[in-house]
């Protein structure tokens, strides 16, 4: 008998090294000879404990194996990917904050602090390299560096030929050129000071009067943060000319700083019609940096529906991700969880996730825990449900670990109890797991607790 079992070990050995030297195809590429060595490996140890094994056995092995290594490698590629946006995303809130500390050392006549920060700003590129640019040459000229600042708005013209900013570089290039040859005047920050000041005071003792004078405040060559003041003003009155005025701003009829102003303005103090003039802006823009500042108006002002028919309606993946994250700052879970049911693309659904995790719509997130047949998806839930904490979720979860078949599953759950903090669910599962690789695995979440009752159970396994 033992004869005969050295003898079916030599075979499928034999087989192994043939197969595995064979040309194969299946999926247009040649089979792994790694793959065949180990499948047919397996087969001979099982022929020679004296099971029957086939080479058809073998082969289902290798194609199964094969298939599970192409699904890790896409994995990996949309990993990859979303980490790259996520960069992309990063750098641009960067430079975005950047921005805003160089228009705060404008307005503090920190000119030489402002020119340092804006050009980093341009160097970096993205949407806000044309203000940037702007506000770089305003601040040499505020410096008493007017040949450089000319330098600076000539490499705007003609970097960007289209830009909105090229007005107000020509405006301010006028104002240099009739300076020419006389010492550059620093405008007083006291002086500015006292206007916003008297801003406030005629609104409020004469509207009538006051409009017409913020109006030409806003068109005239004043400091910016005294046009923003008086496009503030006029956003609160409920004068008609002062809302036509703050309309026809956000409409872009000036300069993209105050544009961005009106825009959210139009949110914090408009009603019906102003929201109805933002709806009209975002039909007619073709500007993604204004249709953001629209949608998040909408969120100001709980425009639920609007931000849910940009979520649904607007072609652009990047504003569709942006429409359905103000979506949930505004606590629309069955708004979302419509948009998920209907939405064909992974990367849009795990966004749509993401805000449901905002809303702290756990039932929902454990349905697709449970449901949800793509494994990134089912990941991205129940990463979600183990940030919810374990006063909410941690039950689901353990619920979902005992149903799951999928080790990799398995293995995402027991890491999300560890993010919840739940210590008994995971003692729960050490004490029941046959597994020996998933038993580890949990042991091992439990020794990172630091909690008194994952001490008490490793006691309890050293002493055994």
């Amino acid at each position: 008998m033992k004869t005969i079992h050295k003898t079916v070990l030599m075979i499928a050995v034999a087989l192994a090294a043939t197969w595995a030297a064979s040309p194969r195809t299946m999926g247009g590429q040649g089979a792994s000879d790694s793959s065949a060595f180990a499948a047919a490996a397996s087969a001979a140890d099982r022929a020679y404990a004296g099971e029957k094994v086939s080479v058809d056995e073998s082969r289902d092995q290798e194609a199964r194996d094969r298939a599970e290594n192409d699904r890790n490698r896409k994995d990996e590629a949309r990993e990859r990917e979303q980490a790259a946006k996520d960069r992309s995303q990063e750098r641009l809130a960067r430079a975005q904050e950047m921005y805003d500390r160089g228009t705060e050392l404008l307005d503090d006549a920190k000119y030489q602090q402002a020119i340092e920060v804006f050009n980093q700003v341009a160097q970096q590129g993205g949407s806000t390299v044309e203000g940037a640019l702007y506000w770089k040459a305003y601040a040499q000229y505020k410096n008493a560096m007017p040949s450089d600042a000319l330098i600076t708005l000539r490499g705007l013209e003609k970097g960007y030929p289209k830009s909105r900013w090229l007005d107000e570089a020509r405006q301010l290039e006028l104002e240099m050129k009739q300076k020419s040859g006389q010492p550059v005047s620093i405008e007083n920050k006291e002086d500015d000071d006292l206007k916003l000041m008297a801003l406030n005071g005629i609104m409020n003792s004469d509207p009538d009067r006051a409009v017409p004078l913020l109006e030409k405040f806003l068109q005239g060559s004043q400091p910016l943060k005294l046009k923003e003041r008086s496009l503030f003003v006029l956003s609160q009155s409920g004068k008609p000319r002062a809302r036509e005025v703050v309309a026809q701003i956000a409409k872009g009829n000036s300069n993209p700083e105050l544009q961005m102003k009106a825009l959210n303005y139009l949110g914090l103090f408009g009603g019906k019609e102003s929201r109805q003039t933002l709806a009209d802006i975002y039909a007619s823009s073709n500007d993604e940096h204004v249709k953001r500042a629209i949608l998040h108006s909408f969120m100001i002002g709980g425009d639920r529906d609007r931000l849910f028919t940009a979520a649904k309606s607007e072609k652009s993946p990047e504003l569709r991700r942006e429409a359905i994250q103000q979506l949930a700052l505004t606590g629309a879970q069955s708004e979302l969880w419509q948009l998920y049911q209907a939405e064909p693309t992974v990367e849009i659904k795990r966004q749509i996730l993401q805000s449901m995790f905002l809303t702290g719509n756990s039932d929902k997130l454990v349905e697709v825990a449970r449901n949800e047949k793509d494994p990134t998806l089912r990941a991205s839930a129940i990463k979600s449900l183990g940030l919810m904490g374990a006063g909410k979720t941690g039950g689901a979860l353990t619920s979902l670990y005992a149903a799951e078949k999928d080790a990799k599953v398995k293995r995402n759950i027991l890491s999300s109890l560890f993010i919840s903090g739940n210590v008994d669910g995971l003692i729960d599962i050490a004490r029941k797991e046959k597994d020996p690789d998933l038993k580890k695995e949990a042991v091992q979440q439990l020794s990172l607790t630091g909690s008194p009752k994952a001490t008490e159970y490793m006691m309890e396994i050293l002493n055994k």
